[in-house]
């Protein structure tokens, strides 16, 4: 070999021996470092696999202190952030019987290093001060904050179900609950509580006690810190700086670190550094179940809120939506307190400013309208109005996947890439395809992803005061027309409604279609009474001018079954003319029923289908179907709501025995002039009746009073003879005032009855003679009174038959 390391071949007379096979031997020539190198390149910077893989990745930025940062934690040292951290996260998973955290090491326990040289940071930890069993003695792992490439990594390694399909998501199971489990769903019902929260009857706040709540989060926690490792994210709600809420999620599994981070506000590494301690966290635990039987379980799924100790766990189920609708639980209850509107609704702003709010429960179309590739997108759910616009709770976005195609839907479409979770779908086992059309698992398939993810977002996603409030039904009746201009009593009339049709999927156990009202359109969220959402829409919408709009997205020309689905290319160019304006000063001719004004024209649309009545062939049946819908919206008699400082009534619809009866006039909503407020509950009126002789009609509220108000029009059927000033009104509670009496032409209260040894009164109802009063106590007994009386008389159960219906009749 050559002085230049070239090697020399001997060949033939050269002197040199020849090599094996007589082939000539091949010589190399050491350098002087003593070391053979077969290539030119440098050499590696590493003496082991280990070293190589650990040059192989480098430190994050939320790690780094970064220059500049102002804080509590700015002037600390990386080291000490990181132990500061772990004590945060310790606190939170403390026990409430060990009175300490567990002791916690950040990092994958799988990633053990190997040689020193890789482990030069030590692990911090935080030990606990005394040790009350095993479990105090090993060391949780906290996988803090990781980014979607590395919750990728835990979930395909550790997680069974979860695989990276074609476009780049990734597949995932919820395991048996696909879908929320809202009569699992439990409240805290303490001091502050029971006089804020709506209980009671058609309330979604079940109530369970303190004790129950601490014995299940023992159990989340001590589940938690058995494990060897867990998840935790700290995040934000609300992209409105000034009304923004920490909340700090603990998960076991990769999969629900990944949703959370994708449908919360991610934080930037500054806001990361100073994060401190979370305003509410959710302690997942779905994979352990709650104990069937403790105190107010009904199933082996718990879902517990305690607004008092800012928590939530979850035991029982995997469904990632019990989080998202939690913390959204959490938000209707806050935001209120600072006059905020909070709104289950979906946001877009157009290129001039102009913002429009999108009202529905799952599966109207929500996310879908309000992805809108000529608008900027504010958010497809959630939503909070204040005194300076709208702002988006959320972070991400929460999409229906069942039936999904590029050409309907390509904004959703183009989302699903990597980064994004996709709940329980089928693909193909070679290609990892997506079949969006395969049930198998359920029809409540979704996607999970990052705002970001659609091109036209608004980053921030904040905008301000909407100019449109487009109320979606999915109408399973088939009789509501596709659009209708709202006034603004129309509006809270339907708001309050809520009526549309639970769709297939988006809660256990519903595989069609149904009638349903939510009233708010989000009633299994809302923490307070929907009249107060109501009244406080009212007053936004009057103050900056909005216009109501209630777009149908159910079914045309018949019923659920008969008819077809509205087509969404419809739907859009109905939305497209509400944004341009074109709509607003269209021609309009009202409905039968329910007095809706619908256009006579809209761009792009059939003009047949706009009137539902000419999509039916036959039209006696939608007159019937007509008329059922009508019958599903009354409650009994007479529905009474307060709205933005008024009344209006929702007239009776028992005066529709037969299409010949249908009369506009009668079912519009009317104005009613308040003229007494009662108090004297100390807390939510359960019941009020009005003696027959009178014009007044008396209403109560969650908010512990009744009232009555006057009008010169017709109350109830046909009774229009006779009308006199009505004389008594009673009232019943569940608190120490169980009944009261009331002389509705002063408003005084005449008197109240205490009965301390029955139950609270759930039921009131006044004789026809005005001398006697039928009280229904919450054990289902009966009892009677006598307006002159001061004590109840309970009747034996041979007269109860017999008396209440004289009473009733």
């Amino acid at each position: 070999m050559a002085s230049n390391g070239n090697v020399n071949v001997a060949g033939k007379g050269s002197g040199v021996t020849g090599g094996r096979n007589g082939l000539p031997k091949i010589q190399t020539q050491k350098r002087q470092s003593g070391i053979c190198h077969d290539d030119s390149s440098a050499p590696v910077k590493a003496q082991t696999i280990d070293e190589l893989h650990s040059l192989q990745k480098k430190k994050s930025a939320p790690t780094t202190p970064l220059d500049g940062v102002q804080g509590a934690f700015a002037s600390l040292s990386e080291e000490e952030r990181h132990k500061q951290q772990l004590q945060s996260i310790s606190a939170s998973l403390a026990s409430l019987t060990r009175e300490t955290g567990p002791k916690l090491v950040r990092g994958d326990p799988a990633r053990r290093p190997e040689t020193p040289r890789v482990a030069h940071v030590p692990d911090h930890y935080v030990t606990p001060t005394f040790a009350s069993s095993d479990s105090s003695l090993k060391f949780t792992h906290v996988l803090y904050n990781l980014s979607p490439a590395e919750l990728y990594e835990q979930a395909i390694k550790y997680e069974k179900g979860s695989f990276i399909t074609s476009s780049g998501a990734l597949a995932t199971l919820s395991g048996a609950k696909t879908g929320r489990s809202p009569k699992d769903k439990r409240v805290v019902r303490d001091d502050v509580t029971e006089d804020e929260l709506w209980w009671g009857k058609g309330s979604p706040n079940i109530e369970m006690d303190e004790q129950t709540f601490l014995v299940n989060r023992e159990r989340a926690v001590d589940y938690l810190n058995s494990l060897e490792k867990v998840f935790v994210n700290d995040q934000f709600l609300n992209w409105d700086p000034e009304n923004r809420i920490k909340v700090r999620i603990v998960s076991a599994r990769a999969y629900h670190s990944l949703f959370m981070h994708n449908m919360c506000i991610r934080p930037s590494p500054e806001e990361l550094e100073n994060f401190g301690t979370p305003d509410f966290t959710i302690y997942n635990a779905g994979q352990f179940p709650c104990n069937r039987y403790t105190h107010y379980m009904t199933s082996s799924t718990s879902i517990d809120l305690n607004l008092g100790r800012r928590e939530m766990v979850i035991l029982g189920t995997q469904y990632a939506g019990e989080m998202k609708k939690g913390l959204f639980g959490v938000m209707h209850y806050l935001m209120p307190k600072r006059q905020i509107l909070s709104l289950h609704s979906g946001c877009n702003m157009g290129k001039d400013g102009d913002v429009a709010l999108f009202f529905g429960l799952s599966g109207t179309g929500k996310t879908t309208l309000s992805t809108d590739h000529n608008r900027y997108l504010i958010g497809d759910d959630e939503h909070c109005w204040s005194d300076k616009g709208v702002s988006n709770i959320e972070g991400g976005c929460y999409a229906k996947c069942i039936d999904l195609s590029r050409e309907k839907e390509p904004d959703i479409w183009n989302a699903i890439k990597f980064g994004t979770v996709l709940e329980n779908v089928v693909f193909d086992e070679h290609t990892r395809e997506v079949d969006y059309l395969d049930k198998s698992v359920t029809e409540n398939t979704r996607a999970a992803y990052p705002i970001e993810y659609i091109p036209n977002a608004k980053i921030p996603c904040v905008g301000p005061h909407p100019k449109n409030v487009i109320l979606l039904a999915c109408d399973a009746f088939g009789v509501l027309p596709p659009v209708s201009k709202l006034s603004l009593a129309q509006t809270m009339y339907h708001f309050i409604s809520g009526y549309t049709a639970l769709v297939a999927g988006t809660e256990e156990g519903v595989k069609e279609p149904r009638a349903t009202f939510s009233a708010c359109f989000g009633a299994a969220f809302i923490m307070l009474h929907p009249t107060k959402y109501a009244a406080m829409l009212a007053t936004k919408m009057e103050k900056h001018g909005a216009t109501g709009w209630l777009v149908n997205t159910g079914w045309s020309g018949g019923s659920y079954g008969a008819g077809s689905r509205m087509k969404l290319a419809y739907t859009r160019k109905i939305i497209d003319a509400i944004h341009s304006g074109k709509l607003l000063s269209a021609n309009y001719k009202k409905t039968e029923v329910f007095g809706l004004e619908i256009p006579t024209e809209v761009e792009g649309v059939p003009t047949e289908i706009l009137d539902p009545v000419n999509t039916w062939s036959n039209k006696k049946a939608y007159k019937e179907t007509l008329l059922k819908l009508g019958g599903l919206l009354t409650v009994r008699d007479l529905r009474v709501h307060q709205l933005s400082g008024h009344f209006t009534v929702r007239r009776p619809y028992h005066k529709m025995a037969s299409p010949e009866n249908l009369d506009n006039n009668n079912y519009m909503p009317q104005p009613y002039k308040l003229k007494h407020t009662l108090t004297a509950h100390k807390r939510s009126i359960s019941s009020v009746r009005f003696s027959d002789d009178g014009n007044l009609i008396a209403t109560s509220f969650a908010d512990k009073t009744a009232r009555t108000w006057s009008t010169s029009d017709e109350l109830v059927g046909s009774r229009t003879r006779n009308l006199r000033r009505l004389i008594f009104i009673a009232t019943a509670s569940d608190d120490k005032t169980d009944l009261a009496i009331w002389d509705a032409s002063t408003g005084g209260c005449v008197k109240t009855l205490i009965d301390g040894e029955n139950p609270p009164v759930g039921f009131v109802k006044l004789s026809s003679n005005g001398k006697f009063i039928l009280v229904g106590t919450l054990d289902s007994t009966l009892a009677i009174t006598g307006l002159q009386n001061n004590r109840f008389l309970v009747l034996s159960s041979m007269l109860i038959d017999h008396m209440a219906k004289q009473l009733i009749m």
